[in-house]
């Protein structure tokens, strides 16, 4: 497996004209602020991206974004296994802010983003093995519920999917408002219209 490339906030910030920056997370995420030019693909849409990705990296360097560097990471390694050359963020979005560089946000977006998807995943996931912990104790076998959350995170992490994720992305606090976020197709014609 190829070694991860990593770019810091203060090497990317120099750099950012010169970087294409595709950010990764969901539209909800990404509307509440991020890496300013940084385009939209979220990481369930990224297979679909791919020819246009693979435009842009032969025509230069190609930054992925995220939250934190998980899901870029992840992103980096599809697109390497694609024979598509990315960098990810480390420490994605939080660490940009966190260093003091400008982050960008549509007109009337929330001052405040949604949880990170990851997050919200072991949120709920937790929420619901608890629950089905504590509901079994007055309505026995209730528990299956708790044992089928856990293998749905088994078979989570073993295919590198997350239908969890994918629901709660349909959740109206994660999607954008109208008019906030382009549709991927406008991003990818922005891609490869691009320098």
């Amino acid at each position: 497996m190829a070694t991860l490339t990593e770019i810091t906030p203060a090497q990317a910030h120099p750099r950012l004209a010169a970087l294409t920056v595709v950010d990764v997370r969901s539209a909800g995420e990404y509307a509440a602020g991020h890496v300013p030019g940084a385009l939209n693909i979220p990481l369930d849409q990224l297979d679909r991206a791919l020819p246009a990705l693979r435009t842009v990296a032969a025509r230069g360097e190609l930054l992925i974004v995220c939250a934190s560097g998980n899901r870029s990471g992840r992103a980096c390694e599809s697109l390497a296994a694609a024979g598509i050359p990315a960098a990810t963020l480390v420490g994605g979005t939080s660490a940009w802010a966190a260093a003091g560089h400008e982050v960008e946000r549509p007109e009337g977006a929330p001052a405040r983003a949604p949880w990170a998807m990851d997050r919200q995943v072991r949120f709920a996931a937790g929420g619901l093995v608890v629950a089905g912990l504590l509901v079994d104790r007055v309505r026995p076998g209730t528990r299956w519920v708790s044992a089928a959350v856990g293998a749905g995170l088994v078979f989570s992490a073993a295919t590198n999917t997350c239908a969890m994720g994918n629901m709660l992305s349909r959740l109206p606090f994660n999607r954008p408002r109208p008019g906030q976020v382009p549709d991927l197709d406008a991003t990818l014609a922005a891609l490869t219209g691009a320098r």
